[in-house]
């Protein structure tokens, strides 16, 4: 059962947010970039925007689009693991579209500044 209400949702059309993920599988081995690779697939195939980083993956869209996304990849990873850390970090701000280019872009300007 999902902890977020279809409607309010719905009715907030064009709301985006920005969520960074990582998956670790506890799977005994130290290099985790077949895994890596694998999630960022489904991450590609989603059709989200999104920026993979050395410690996570970053994507920005609509609410339900973010949480079913992040869902799919740790049932994923469960498939290929007993035990997973997923960590989350949420940015909800939905009064502005396309930050995460805009947030890199401010600190660029004030840099050149």
């Amino acid at each position: 059962m999902p902890c977020y209400n279809d409607g309010e949702i719905e009715s907030r059309r064009g709301h985006k947010m920005i969520a960074e993920f990582s998956i670790v599988p506890f799977t005994g081995r130290e290099s985790l970039s077949a895994h890596v690779a694998h999630i960022h697939r489904i991450v590609q195939e989603s059709g989200l925007s999104f920026r993979l980083t050395p410690m996570g993956t970053i994507i920005e869209g609509q609410p339900r689009a973010v949480f079913d996304l992040i869902y799919t990849c740790h049932m994923e990873m469960k498939g290929h693991a007993n035990r997973v850390f997923t960590r989350i970090s949420i940015d909800d701000r939905g009064d502005d579209l396309n930050r995460m280019d805009k947030k890199i872009a401010a600190v660029q300007e004030k840099l050149n500044d």
